[in-house]
């Protein structure tokens, strides 16, 4: 049975990566990329992470589980590394340098907690003007970093994440 051809109104209007701790993320921040992986993809976004697990694979957990795609953008170049909850996983073989195609593929981040990774991540958004929204970092933690770009914006919860990003899609389109 013929199918009929993908039309550019049938592809995703948004691409929104979630960012945060792999392994080291705390029960907290898992719960909260959970909840945020469902609710952005509820809302018809992809979810574009680093591919691992973590914050990573949380929000793909909630994606998935509305049916939503995620896409896992691998350091390494072996697949099964990928967390089991992203729709797609592209091994880049790129390590860290990847966290750059991540911001790159994404219209906005949402970074659910600091770690190093997710700093570099924060940082390349901010410079390139990739609006960042943090979600649970502490108070403190980007203060007295200067220069160009545009600076990051704190949300208290997922709900005013949501909300920022989306705010920041329909400005933007």
């Amino acid at each position: 049975m013929p199918t009929s051809p993908v039309t550019p109104a049938d592809r995703p209007q948004a691409y929104v990566g979630v960012v945060g701790p792999g392994a080291g993320a705390t029960a907290d921040q898992v719960e909260q990329a959970r909840e945020l992986g469902r609710s952005l993809a509820e809302r018809g976004l992809v979810l574009v992470t680093g591919g691992l697990d973590g914050v990573m694979d949380a929000a793909a957990a909630g994606c998935d589980e509305v049916g939503g795609v995620s896409i896992g953008l691998l350091p390494g170049s072996d697949r099964t590394t990928a967390g089991p909850h992203h729709a797609v996983t592209v091994p880049t073989g790129l390590g860290e340098l990847r966290n750059g195609l991540v911001v790159r593929a994404s219209h906005a981040v949402v970074a659910v907690g600091p770690s190093w990774g997710t700093l570099s991540e924060v940082a390349l958004a901010c410079r390139t003007g990739v609006p960042v929204v943090l979600l649970g970092w502490p108070e403190h933690a980007l203060e007295g970093i200067g220069g160009s770009g545009r600076p990051p914006v704190r949300a208290s919860s997922v709900t005013e994440a949501v909300d920022l990003v989306l705010g920041v899609l329909r400005r933007s389109s």
